[in-house]
């Protein structure tokens, strides 16, 4: 059912309930656990379902879970990508519309080496890396997910971030013509995320550009969008055409849109229960039965230095 919505609607009425609230999304799971779990005890591995171009040349990378897979199916079919609709399954519909070819990226604000690139050129002057990442959104559904994509360290590396530079905003594509979402006033556009510099530097942190063996899909955020594996999902922006440096923490949208839910930090931490639901268990895609969700998704030891001293329960 779309629901029509209208500026200054709450909060509590933007963000979809969450999956176990999901009747329909309660029954597909139900069908699908036998086989998929089934696949999942016996380690089987899961191959790209998708006709998309292959990427070659990709490092395996040791920061990969061992986890089994979410399937190609699942995680391009139920997404959450509100320029091309509020239902999860909306996006695998409507981002036909975007044309993630030719695409620039513009990198500026306080560092040494600014620039515009074509995505393309971008991506071959770096060593492509896969890495099988835990993917957790802030409702209660996860995944494991194959990315492929480029270290953001090397990419800071790159452009030499001035003694200005404390925090990284990236900013994603506003099109009303591609993306029929954003003709709706439900959040501010563009959508905006950001990380403290030194977040940004974690080797976890990825400029993706594929899955599953192949570039992106449109509806997972073609061509190139961040991936930070500890955070929640929200964090992760699509269809990025700015990264700026700046000396200034960045509003990140959903944090503008509803400050008593999200925050700017958004990591997983599931001692703080969201306003209307608990984030200590989840459901994975493709498995019935819930699981004890771990804090920052699992990657305590590589990033909870981050974090010491800072209340996580209050800059959540």
């Amino acid at each position: 059912m779309l629901i029509k919505k209208t500026p200054g609607i709450p909060y509590s009425e933007i963000t979809p309930e969450p999956l176990y609230r999901d009747r329909r999304e309660f029954i597909r799971l139900a069908a699908a656990a036998a086989v998929g779990t089934a696949a999942a005890i016996r380690g089987e591995t899961i191959e790209a379902q998708g006709s998309l171009p292959v990427i070659p040349n990709v490092r395996k990378s040791p920061l990969s879970t061992t986890e089994p897979q979410s399937t190609y199916k699942d995680f391009t079919t139920y997404n959450n990508y509100y320029e091309f609709g509020t239902g999860k399954d909306e996006p695998a519909v409507q981002a036909k519309s975007l044309k993630p070819r030719p695409w620039k990226l513009t990198i500026e604000g306080h560092v040494a080496k600014p620039g515009t690139f074509d995505v393309d050129e971008f991506i071959k002057s770096y060593t492509l890396e896969e890495r099988i990442y835990r993917h957790r959104c802030v409702e209660t559904w996860s995944a494991v997910v194959p990315w492929i994509g480029i270290p953001l360290a090397d990419v800071i590396k790159r452009v030499e971030p001035t003694s200005m530079a404390k925090f990284v905003e990236f900013v994603t594509l506003y099109d009303p013509k591609q993306m029929p979402g954003v003709r709706s006033p439900i959040l501010e556009w563009p959508y905006i995320e950001g990380l403290r510099l030194d977040e940004a530097k974690n080797p976890l942190a990825i400029l993706a550009v594929g899955l599953y063996g192949q570039i992106l899909p449109n509806q997972n955020g073609a061509p190139i969008r961040l991936v930070a594996p500890w955070k929640y999902g929200f964090k992760g922006g699509k269809s990025l055409v700015k990264i700026r440096f700046v000396d200034a923490q960045p509003r990140n949208t959903w944090q503008i849109q509803a400050p008593r839910e999200y925050g700017f930090y958004a990591n997983v931490n599931p001692t703080v229960d969201h306003p209307r639901w608990s984030q200590a268990r989840e459901r994975r895609l493709g498995e019935f039965l819930p699981r004890k969700t771990l804090m920052f998704n699992g990657y305590t030891d590589q990033v909870a230095s981050l974090y010491t001293g800072l209340d996580l329960r209050k800059n959540f």
